[in-house]
């Protein structure tokens, strides 16, 4: 027997069946083709960001960035994703950003191999699981030292013993942390080789500095300095780089013997004038019961994978498991990073950047299947029953496989194209975007952030060359537009804080951060967004989008809040695509759509149907407060937004709505007996809110009323919480619990059976479209309630 569902409305565990999928993967099929014919060389990725099933209540899935169990889903995450794409790859568990108020460095955990395919780190039981314990004690840290550096070939007299900071009057003879070996790459005439040569007096006793992190963090520089690295002739490849090994050289045969002297002088002939200093040390430690190797900076792809083939060669030669840590490979377009890292209530990836659809979709489904296996999740369900996403984002990142053919760097044209279109179509800002969005929100649009903003980028548009655009000026004509009102280049729409910044203020990765992506629910819900930036892209590289900027005004915030006008405006961006011959369909969207303005309910009466759905509410961000030393600012979210839709209108005004009586301003949309309005309420009341003195407005109760009537007749009440003013304390268990509370909130009584004024009409004219209830009501008169 065969089930079919007739008028399904789109699911969020299967937004497409597999027919509409082959569908989609033509036309991005056909938008690879035309990446490749118009030479684009682009690259895409990504930063999902997951929650976990288990403990849904915890700080580490809602408000922190650390926690155990997100760690631990994390390290389990990580070795599933090299299994399953990389079973020659390292796993690193090192250091990421370190964010002002946080103690230390927050933890990246790091799948590292070659897109060749050739292993990079054979052996994955050699490193060392986290549930694993073991007995290793500090002989097992110098026996491992000793026995790589033999590998290496370097000598084992420059060793040094590391301690903890002494107490005073503490024992000399005291047992060490860990052992640090001082290792340099070399070049002697044509011969590469690695060093332990000292370039700095050897301590009597090397005492590191206070901390429980990794030695290698905690060497003090008196007693380590800086050194210039030498300068190194390598041979290259036909693209130019440094030629990396072909396959996997093991070289077991060093162990046990002698290592050459290191012929050089400690210094090289360049030091005094070198600009880049660095300081290699490689650590061997026991932390924790497992034996940590400390890698130390190296910068050249080739010397770093020959110093981890010596060291597997030491882990297999000696049978020890090992946790590595410290610095990863340089940036090179011939490796491929998988990266896990912790962020505010999310597990955050970050996808390693793919040039084809068919990567693209095979990396993000596997990435998907995985977490779903380790009790992560894309999606959470709200207090109220709503669906919600993860709240951490999900930015697309458009790139190149190195910076000189970054698109952004080559057409600066691109660029221009994007902010002015994506200006020009408020859709591509809201539909895709979480829940906070605004002119405070993580990723502001360009007209939101400040007032000149439109002026100052129209005069940029107008210095950008047409060709050969250096790339430092790229920077200079949009790095102080394409910011948050604090200024703040990371949080807002465009993100080119990877582009090509000035010297010492970041990387120059020929990085575009588009950051308005929310988390999709569905991992292909979340690929149609990157295939509609694919097309995007394409389209403007053909044809560069000249359209003036526009000034919205407050309409954008009035109209583009609703649900009717960014589903209009989003079809008018299909429509310029499908002119470009890129036919991405409205309905592959309508997932998106459902899940970004979910429908409340509706009352019908008379051919009149009222449709209530959850719209958009730009939060305002309150004044800085200080605690426990810290300074902070927070969002009132007591206010929400929902649309009001009205079909089946007659061509006579005699039916209108009416919210805890006061008429809803119902514009006409321009289909024929079709109405929409904004309704702005304060649905909770929050310990601290701007307009504190303003009460709560629901439950909101609605009627369609009949004017020439005199009556309603259709009436239903909203409920921003449960009708009984209980309060849910634990989210919902399933999607069966959540759509119970959801529907309680929304309920159908029949309208009351006496007269109802018509309230007069109110007029607003920086909002027309929005009712907002913190305005007070305007008094009821005899004219205005007889009002037809």
């Amino acid at each position: 027997m065969t089930v079919w569902r007739l008028n399904e409305t789109p699911r969020l565990s299967k937004p497409y069946s597999d027919e509409e999928w082959s569908l989609v993967r033509e036309v991005a099929h056909s938008i690879d083709r035309d990446i490749a014919a118009q030479d684009i060389r682009m690259t895409m990725g990504g930063e999902p960001t997951y929650v976990g099933i288990d403990d849904a209540e915890s700080l580490q899935w809602n408000l922190d960035a650390l926690g155990p169990a997100k760690r631990n889903r994390g390290l389990a995450l990580i070795r599933g994703l090299r299994e399953r794409t990389a079973p020659g790859g390292l796993l690193h568990f090192g250091q990421g950003k370190w964010y002002p108020g946080e103690p230390l460095p927050r933890w990246a955990f790091h799948c590292i191999s070659r897109l060749d395919g050739v292993p990079v780190w054979e052996n994955g039981n050699l490193i060392a699981r986290e549930e694993q314990v073991f007995d290793y004690g500090i002989e097992d840290s110098f026996a491992l030292i000793e026995a790589l550096a033999q590998r290496l070939q370097v000598s084992t007299t420059n060793l040094l013993a590391a301690f903890n900071p002494d107490d005073e009057g503490a024992d000399p003879s005291a047992q060490p942390v860990g052992y640090v070996l001082p290792l340099r790459r070399r070049q002697f005439e044509t011969r590469l080789f690695w060093s332990s040569q000292l370039w700095f007096p050897q301590p009597e006793r090397l005492v590191l500095s206070p901390g429980d992190s990794p030695i290698g963090y905690r060497i003090p520089v008196e007693a380590v300095p800086f050194v210039a690295p030498d300068e190194l002739v390598y041979e290259q490849d036909e693209d130019g780089l440094v030629r990396i090994p072909s396959n996997h050289e093991s070289r077991k045969n060093s162990f046990g013997s002698e290592a050459q002297p290191d012929p050089l002088p400690p210094l090289s002939r360049t030091a005094e004038s070198a600009t880049v200093l660095i300081r290699p040390s490689l650590c061997v430690q026991v932390r924790e019961g497992k034996l940590c190797v400390f890698l130390p900076f190296v910068p050249v792809l080739a010397d770093y994978l020959d110093l981890i083939t010596a060291l597997e060669d030491t882990c297999q030669y000696l049978g020890k498991i090992i946790w590595v840590e410290g610095y990863t490979p340089p940036a090179d377009a011939r490796m491929r990073l998988f990266s896990l890292t912790p962020d505010p209530g999310v597990l955050e990836v970050n996808l390693p950047p793919t040039r084809g659809w068919d990567d693209l979709e095979e990396l993000t489904a596997t990435l998907a299947e995985e977490a779903h296996k380790n009790r992560l999740i894309p999606a959470k369900l709200g207090y109220d029953g709503s669906h919600l996403a993860t709240g951490g984002g999900s930015h697309i990142v458009i790139g190149a496989a190195t910076v000189r053919d970054s698109p952004i760097l080559r057409r600066p044209d691109l660029l221009r194209s994007m902010v002015a279109f994506w200006q020009n179509h408020p859709s591509l800002s809201y539909l895709f975007s979480g829940m906070y969005v605004g002119p405070t929100s993580q990723y502001p649009r360009v007209d939101e952030a400040r007032p000149d903003a439109l002026y100052e980028l129209e005069v940029s548009f107008g210095q950008l060359p047409k060709d050969d655009c250096p790339p430092h000026i790229i920077d200079g004509l949009f790095r102080n537009l394409l910011v948050d009102v604090t200024g703040n280049t990371h949080r807002a729409e465009f993100c080119i804080d990877k582009l090509f910044p000035p010297e010492n203020q970041g990387f120059p990765l020929g990085l575009l951060e588009l950051r308005a992506f929310e988390m999709a629910p569905h991992y292909r819900m979340g690929l149609m967004q990157m295939l509609l930036v694919r097309a995007l892209i394409c389209m403007f590289w053909k044809q560069p989008f000249a359209g003036s900027l526009k000034r919205w005004g407050t309409t954008l915030h009035d109209r583009f809040m609703l649900p009717y006008f960014v589903e209009s405006d989003f079809r008018e961006v299909l429509d310029e695509l499908c002119k470009a011959g890129y036919l991405l369909e409205p309905r592959w969207f309508k997932t998106h759509l459902e899940f970004r303005f979910p429908k409340i309910g509706s009352i019908a009466a008379s051919g009149v149907e009222v449709e209530l759905r959850q719209a958009l509410e730009p939060w305002n961000v309150l004044a800085e407060e200080t605690n426990s030393g810290r300074s902070g600012r927070s969002v009132d979210s007591s206010l929400e937004r929902m649309q009001v839709r009205v079909t089946g209108l007659p061509r006579d005004s005699r039916y209108h709505v009416v919210c805890n009586e006061r008429r809803v301003p119902l514009v006409a949309t321009g289909a024929p007996g079709e109405a929409a309005a904004g309704i702005r309420y304060r649905a909770r009341r929050l310990y601290a809110a701007l307009h504190p003195t303003i009460p709560v407005h629901t439950p909101l109760v609605f009627d369609l009323i009949d004017a020439w009537r005199g009556r309603s007749i259709a009436h239903c009440t909203y409920f921003a919480g449960p009708p009984d003013g209980s309060v849910h304390t634990t989210r919902p268990a399933d999607a069966a619990e959540a759509e119970a509370r959801r529907r309680e909130r929304f309920v159908l009584s029949p309208p009351p059976d006496d007269a109802v004024p018509l309230p007069p009409a109110e007029n607003n004219p920086e909002f027309p479209m929005t009712l907002d209830m913190r305005w007070v009501s305007p008094p009821v008169s005899a004219k205005s309630s007889n009002d037809r």
